[in-house]
């Protein structure tokens, strides 16, 4: 089963419009991305802030967010450090961080179903033979995966911990990719059954 990222609430920004909501996110990236110095970072740091607080979410929920991307932002930080310097590899880091945080946001406060209206807004003005339907679909699809994949990738390593395998990569990845794609498969399935391209 398709599990989302929402996280349940009445706070302003779970009542805002999701086409608002995606609109201030691209700006908000291009912006951060734009203009690279700390004071950019401080600012970007307090609106993400101050964003959790009036959406009610807590710490756990930005520790999630940011958890699967760690191993890459370090990598990054070292490679940055090593060209570079300690100052500019934090500022890309915490840069890159703001982005993602950013972002759960935005998925942590709403619906997978408003997603779709969202997209399908921004859309609006896009010529007709440009597929707007399916195009809402594939990214409400690849946001609910997401999850699905992390729930698939704790069990297989679970089961494999008590084979005592957990620290064989191969026996973690074979097992993760099949699931991933026999679900991928049922959900295509459905959607055919549903008479959707």
């Amino acid at each position: 089963m398709l599990t989302d990222l929402y996280v349940y609430g009445s706070s302003p920004l779970h009542r805002c419009k999701p086409s608002i909501k995606i609109g201030a996110l691209t700006v908000f990236c291009t912006l951060v991305f734009i203009y690279n110095s700390w004071i950019t970072i401080l600012v970007a740091s307090a609106m993400v802030v101050a964003g959790f607080l009036v959406a009610g979410l807590e710490l756990r929920h930005a520790i999630i967010s940011v958890r699967p991307a760690f191993w890459i932002l370090a990598a990054i930080f070292i490679v940055q450090m090593v060209m570079a310097d300690i100052s500019l590899a934090a500022l890309i880091i915490l840069r890159f961080m703001l982005l993602i945080l950013a972002a759960s946001l935005v998925t942590l406060t709403t619906k997978p179903s408003e997603f779709v209206d969202g997209i399908m807004a921004g859309l609006h003005f896009a010529p007709s033979w440009v597929p707007k339907e399916n195009i809402a679909l594939a990214i409400s699809l690849c946001l609910r995966f997401i999850p699905l994949v992390r729930t698939v990738l704790n069990e297989v390593r679970d089961a494999q911990k008590a084979r005592g395998m957990d620290r064989n990569f191969k026996a973690l990845l074979v097992p993760l990719i099949v699931r991933t794609l026999k679900s991928a498969d049922e959900v295509s399935q459905a959607i055919y059954a549903r008479s959707l391209d």
